[in-house]
């Protein structure tokens, strides 16, 4: 088999990183190079795994742990705006630059959805890329839409049916092609015909879109971008090459019955607000044991006695960790929602914002979790919902037929498969 290098674009938080981390392994080990250009505070990760680094502005890293950003970056009803037009569209032209840079010697490019440059540079140096969904909400499908952050009355009018969303859509793009003002102006200085739909045009690459997420989570639509191949998730959640769970963190599991584990991710977890002293409170309360994950802010730490039935630890992977665990209360991102999806163990997920609250509606419409809402997130309802959840037999029925489904899928190798398809394809 040929080898050949393939570029990953990608720009987020670890959620956004951890895929591309995945998939990178994959081809590596299929006999490819492969390249992941992403923010430079996730250089050591990526080079520890033995893939190539090349770093492309902005370093959106950096901006996670700067609380104005953040509080910001996760606000309900503009969060996904501030993100669009505040964090990625100024730094188009270096974006595009160091793109460019890092994709001249590559044979098959990966997008990722605010990589925006990515389609753009494709087109310039004239090289095959494939476009890339980490969620189902990516797709604004009128058969199944997407739940809308901080707007739970419009998500109530497109479950009228297509033609009501379809109404919705055109709005939707109607704004997006003014947000992506300027990207189409990146384009004209580079002397290439403007896009009809700048911000939309990455979530469907005429050479396929590959689905990075279960068929659990969501079934292929009629009205999804052509050629979309659902792959499964591809799973990796090591904090750093190598790392497992700490020897701390295993005795606490050996020591006592399962635990209920609090997350709110990689990104979230510097907006935490009252969460973690919410929950605390609550296991506190019922005697309940736990695992809090509260990540580096110290506005985390608890201000208050914490119980011996109670672990607080910073981070751990959650692959091995969910399975041991007796539920799991996260905010709903679509790395941690897989993980907890594949424990085969039920959740409560409370959603900050993007693309969270669809994928909490879609945790619901499983029967493998309830939802608690950010607003509501107090220490009486969640024990209330914690002990319906965990004395519910249909939600633990539910969490583990999820599970057996998910167990049926590789996404690492589907993905691998497939994008070594669409390069033999696209050479033809």
């Amino acid at each position: 088999m040929r080898c050949n290098h393939f570029l990953l674009t990608t720009l987020g938080s670890l959620g956004d990183l951890h895929p591309y981390i995945a998939v990178g392994i994959g081809l590596r080990d299929r006999g490819h190079t492969v390249t992941v250009a992403t923010s430079e505070i996730y250089r050591a990760k990526v080079e520890g795994e033995g893939l190539r680094f090349a770093a492309i502005r902005p370093d959106l890293g950096l901006l996670l742990e700067d609380k104005e950003v953040m509080r910001q970056l996760f606000h309900p009803r503009n969060g996904t705006e501030y993100v669009v037009r505040k964090l990625c569209l100024p730094w188009i032209e270096q974006t595009f630059e160091d793109t460019v840079a890092a994709a001249r010697e590559a044979d098959l490019i990966l997008g990722h959805p605010i990589a925006f440059a990515t389609p753009t540079v494709a087109e310039y140096l004239k090289k095959p890329w494939v476009s890339i969904a980490l969620q189902p909400s990516i797709f604004i499908s009128a058969f199944d839409p997407p739940a809308i952050s901080g707007a739970p009355l419009l998500t109530r009018f497109l479950n009228l049916g297509p033609g009501a969303a379809r109404c919705f859509f055109k709005l939707v793009l109607m704004v997006a092609r003014r947000w992506g003002t300027p990207l189409n102006d990146q384009r004209a200085r580079l002397g290439m015909q403007a896009l009809s739909n700048p911000l939309m045009f990455g979530a469907g690459s005429p050479w396929g879109t590959q689905a990075w997420f279960s068929r659990v989570l969501a079934q292929p639509q009629s009205d999804w971008p052509d050629s979309t191949a659902i792959t499964g998730f591809p799973f990796y959640d090591k904090l750093e090459p190598g790392q497992g769970l700490s020897p701390e963190l295993a005795r606490f599991l050996d020591d006592g019955p399962p635990p209920v584990v609090f997350t709110l991710g990689s990104s979230a977890v510097f907006d935490a607000g009252k969460f973690f002293a919410e929950s605390l409170a609550a296991v506190s309360a019922t005697g309940q044991r736990a695992v809090l994950l509260i990540g580096r802010d110290p506005r985390n730490v608890p201000t208050t006695a914490v119980p011996s039935t109670v672990l607080i630890a910073q981070y751990a992977p959650y692959s091995e960790l969910l399975p041991r665990a007796a539920a799991t209360i996260h905010q709903g991102g679509v790395g941690t929602t897989a993980q907890a999806l594949r424990s085969g163990k039920p959740m409560i997920v409370v959603p900050w914002s993007h693309d969270q609250p669809d994928n909490a509606r879609r945790v619901a419409r499983l029967g493998a979790g309830r939802v608690i809402p950010r607003s509501r997130y107090r220490a009486d309802r969640l024990a209330r919902e914690l002990k319906l959840l965990l004395a519910s037999e249909v939600s633990a029925a539910a969490s583990r037929a999820a599970a057996k489904a998910m167990s049926s899928e590789d996404g690492v190798a589907a993905a691998c498969a497939g994008l070594e398809a669409i390069l033999n394809g696209s050479r033809r």
